[in-house]
């Protein structure tokens, strides 16, 4: 392992000759004359029959689009360490992406979709050596994430209102307490979670108050010294999600009942929590299975650009049998997804029973346009055929919409993700650096 670049001097660079070890050594020689290639020029015997064709003429595109996206940005500076995290909600009309030349898309056309059509959300959490004022550093990132959530000084507690709407479950008739979590102060489990709508708690062990932000869990991955990056990451997500479904709750309450039927909602990168911010995973699936026995289907779709799947799909972009004017797609069974994609033996848990709240879709439009989908079910099934193209949720409308919102700026690209993350993102430079710089004369 080299070493990595300090403030004073620079990275150890990989030697130059190193592989000549490799190349000359006579064991390595003689294993790979005893190899064979495998290599086959079409798909393996999984991967047959898996591609389907759509024409994407057989339904109208969704009418309204709403995407939200996020980033952060740790700054380091004299030793204190702090994230910076910035999410972002845009909305895009149908009929103006369709104005859009793809090849050579006109700038002012571009300013028209993003005028007065974008949400923000920013926050800072200490990491290191950085504390509120009267508070250890576990309290302060307890509390400004709690703050945060609660007091966004554009949308006020709406938000936060979504945290309650699907902890709570308030789109049905139950009224059920928030989940068991773990209490911050004295780890025990607090079963009965927090009363019905309630923003706080009170732990029946050691009776200090609780937040209903606890119950995602951001204080396991908190020390008493310092603060994991992963909890600004995992903050970044959360709001992402809740700024969507945001929309979501709003449109389900609406006079027009189909409103939020003939609205895509786009999530950049896949639809999964990992290990204990998952706990919100059921509570969607549930909502979004009643919303589709209530015939009103919510169309969710998050769009991947990087990973396994980005990877897989780009090895195997060659074999895939074109027809002019169809889109070819691919619904991938969990049973496939680690057989082909992890290419891991049988797991004693299905591929994402607890963290995922949307089923991988490959889509190729033609050998150079391709894009991982996730498209939400409404449900889970241990079963390894599962999902089937049946169980996703408004697949035809996605697929219809997907050739109207293709971006030739970059390859794999959706217009709607690539506005919003144009409005959400922070480059490492100039932003980190102006970020240093703030701290600085903040925090003299």
């Amino acid at each position: 392992m080299a070493y990595s670049a300090g403030n004073n001097l620079p990275f150890e660079s990989a030697s130059k000759i190193g592989h000549l070890a490799v190349i000359n050594s006579e064991w390595v020689n003689e294993l790979i004359k005893n190899f064979e290639s495998t290599e086959e020029e079409s798909f393996g015997d999984e991967e047959k029959g898996l591609w389907h064709s759509y024409d994407p003429r057989k339904e109208s595109p969704l009418e309204e689009i709403w995407v939200s996206d996020g980033s952060y940005q740790e700054v380091v500076e004299n030793k204190r360490e702090v994230s910076f995290i910035k999410t972002a909600l845009m909305n895009i009309q149908q009929r103006k992406i369709a104005k859009i030349d793809k090849n050579n898309p006109h700038p002012l056309l571009l300013q028209d979709i993003m005028k007065d059509s974008a949400e923000y959300h920013s926050t800072i959490l200490p990491l290191r050596n950085v504390v509120s004022k009267g508070k250890s550093i576990n309290e302060s990132v307890r509390y400004i994430i709690y703050d945060s959530m609660r007091m966004d000084p554009s949308n006020g507690r709406m938000y936060f209102d979504t945290l309650k709407w699907l902890t709570y479950k308030k789109w049905s008739n139950e009224k059920p307490n928030s989940l068991d979590f773990e209490c911050p102060y004295c780890a025990k489990k607090i079963e009965d979670g927090i009363p019905y709508d309630s923003d706080e708690g009170e732990c029946p062990y050691c009776h200090k108050k609780v937040l209903l932000t606890d119950m995602l869990g951001f204080h396991l991955d908190m020390s008493e010294e310092s603060i994991s990056g992963k909890v600004a990451t995992s903050y970044m997500l959360i709001m992402e999600l809740l700024m969507l479904f945001t929309i979501i709750r709003l449109q389900w309450d609406m006079q027009d009942k189909q409103a939020v039927t003939r609205t895509l909602f786009v999530k950049d990168g896949p639809m999964t929590l990992g290990a204990q911010y998952s706990k919100l995973v059921p509570n969607i699936r549930e909502f979004l299975n009643f919303a589709q026995k209530q015939n009103r289907p919510i169309h969710i779709m998050g769009s991947e650009k990087s990973g396994k799947f980005i990877d897989y799909l780009d090895s195997i972009k060659k074999y895939i049998p074109y027809e002019s004017g169809k889109i070819k797609y691919a619904v991938l069974s969990h049973k496939f997804i680690q057989h082909v994609i992890q290419r891991t033996p049988e797991q004693p848990n299905p591929y994402g029973i607890r963290t995922n709240w949307g089923e991988k879709v490959l889509v190729s439009i033609d050998p150079n346009t391709n894009y991982v989908l996730n498209i939400t079910t409404g449900g889970y099934k241990k079963d390894k055929n599962y999902p089937q193209e049946k169980d996703l949720i408004g697949l035809n409308k996605i697929l219809s919409t997907i050739p109207s919102i293709i971006s030739r700026k970059y390859e794999g690209a959706l217009y709607p993700v690539e506005l919003a993350n144009g409005i959400a993102s922070m480059s490492n430079y100039p932003s980190a650096k102006i970020l240093e710089r703030f701290i600085a004369d903040k925090l003299k």
